[in-house]
């Protein structure tokens, strides 16, 4: 057995999956505000009642590396690090863009699938992946324009999708190999998919170095002087 607990709270979305193998057991996922705080330690016991197992059962602990929401990231690989420091178990590191290419290519047919996640402004974290799950173009982080992917979209259909994709929309829609879905949010599913494929090639991560990846560094909002 591989029985893997998978993390996802790189944006809005809270969510955890355990799986057996490739049979998904059990999932919980939340989307709407930035809860993760809140909610990640529930969700991953409810998932564990629901798939009838306990935490020592786990074989390894799968995250959502980033990019996308500092806190978030910070949020999911907290835990999942503290997990495996508890339980002695290894940690594999998913990357956020491929686990949301992987799950849209399941519904949705296309040359080529381009995740985008909301850096605001009207910046974006993006990727390029083809129908097998290949990184065409590597994450980045992107001011999309009129001319962006056009090398690409001469002789290729791609799917944008993710929090980022409907600011880019009226940028992009002058082009018949241009779609938009809103389906293909991140989500612990997916994860789980790609960390059994590392785990088989036991490609983890040293916990006690292991960071998110967060494209940007963070910039908080400076303090304001009371009068």
């Amino acid at each position: 057995m591989s029985i893997i607990l998978g993390i996802e709270t790189s944006t809005k979305i809270c969510s955890v999956a355990i799986s057996d193998g490739d049979k998904l057991l059990a999932i919980k996922e939340e989307g709407g505000a930035y809860s993760h705080s809140e909610k990640l330690t529930s969700f991953i016991q409810e998932v564990l009642v629901e798939a009838k197992l306990k935490l020592a059962d786990i074989t390894a602990v799968a995250v959502s590396k980033g990019p996308g929401s500092y806190t978030g990231l910070r949020i999911g690989v907290s835990v999942a690090k503290g997990l495996c420091y508890a339980l002695d178990k290894p940690l594999i590191a998913v990357d956020t863009l491929q686990s949301m290419a992987l799950g849209m290519s399941k519904v949705n047919p296309s040359d080529m699938y381009c995740p985008m996640i909301d850096a605001r402004r009207m910046e974006v974290y993006t990727a390029l992946y083809d129908a097998n799950n290949n990184i065409v173009e590597p994450v980045s982080a992107k001011i999309i324009e009129e001319g962006s992917f056009a090398d690409y979209l001469r002789d290729h259909k791609i799917v944008f999708f993710g929090d980022g994709a409907d600011k880019c929309q009226d940028v992009l829609t002058n082009h018949s190999n241009v779609s938009f879905s809103t389906k293909g949010l991140p989500s612990a599913a997916y994860i789980n998919e790609i960390a059994l494929v590392k785990l088989s090639k036991q490609e983890v991560e040293d916990v006690a170095y292991f960071e998110p990846y967060y494209l940007k560094d963070f910039v908080g909002t400076k303090a304001k002087k009371l009068l």
